[in-house]
């Protein structure tokens, strides 16, 4: 197996882990939008602990995702390259301080909050109003921002070089501008973060990862665009 095939591979796995992960983090933090959430947080520690592992590795994952194209986008252009390294490796960098500092410490301030006997009013709601809102703003704007700008930036280098068949980069750069536009109307305030206007314009990413995943694991990147790239090294500088 030679290196662009493993590297389409390990991408593609990557890919599978980091989507996979972060939609299964949900089926664990429905005790975060309860009424009464700090109660049901502290009741359902273990639920939120659990997504929140799974928003770390796929945090992690979607780092890793940078990572291993690296080596090869940046032999056809390596200012591109560099930037969704940095972009991406941001975006894991926020998902790990939003995760630390609001679902993890929300942990913590439900529990003090119960031990306390649910105070009606105290700064405990407070607290956990901030916690909430900082996981949702570093989250769905911060995170989610570096994220649409380094899957554009990968995405317009597939399309240049073919590395994979341009209906599939065109998909994910209609879905990384789309994305980056729902974390820009959440910042300007024309929607909430995770409501339903933000949501639907995410959509069309979601899937475009994981066929691009599946295209990369089965089919690894074109050849012909891997023996231009071999000829133009063969050849060397003029």
């Amino acid at each position: 197996m030679d290196s662009y095939r493993k590297i389409a591979i390990s991408a593609g796995v990557l890919f599978i882990i980091a989507t996979g992960a972060d939609m299964l983090s949900f089926l664990f933090l429905g005790p975060r939008d309860a009424a009464d959430y700090l109660v049901a947080v502290s009741a359902n520690r273990g639920l939120i602990g659990t997504g929140a592992l799974l928003l770390f590795i796929g945090g992690a994952a979607a780092t890793g995702v940078a990572i291993s194209l690296y080596p090869l986008l940046r032999r056809f252009n390596a200012g591109l390259a560099l930037g969704s390294l940095v972009f991406r490796t941001f975006e894991g960098v926020l998902r790990f301080v939003a995760v630390s500092l609001g679902l993890l410490l929300l942990i913590t301030l439900s529990q003090q909050f119960v031990d306390a006997g649910a105070p009606d009013s105290s700064y405990f709601q407070t607290l956990g109003a901030l916690l909430v809102a900082g996981y949702r703003w570093v989250s769905n704007v911060g995170a989610l921002l570096a994220f649409s700008i380094g899957c554009l930036l990968y995405y317009i280098i597939f399309y240049r070089t073919q590395l994979v068949p341009r209906w599939l980069s065109v998909w994910g750069i209609v879905g990384a501008i789309l994305t980056m536009a729902s974390a820009l109307s959440v910042m300007l305030g024309l929607f909430e973060p995770m409501s339903t206007g933000q949501i639907v314009m995410n959509l069309p990413i979601m899937p475009q990862e994981m066929v691009l995943a599946a295209w990369l694991i089965v089919k690894g990147f074109n050849p012909s665009a891997i023996a231009s790239l071999s000829a133009k090294v063969s050849e060397g500088p003029d």
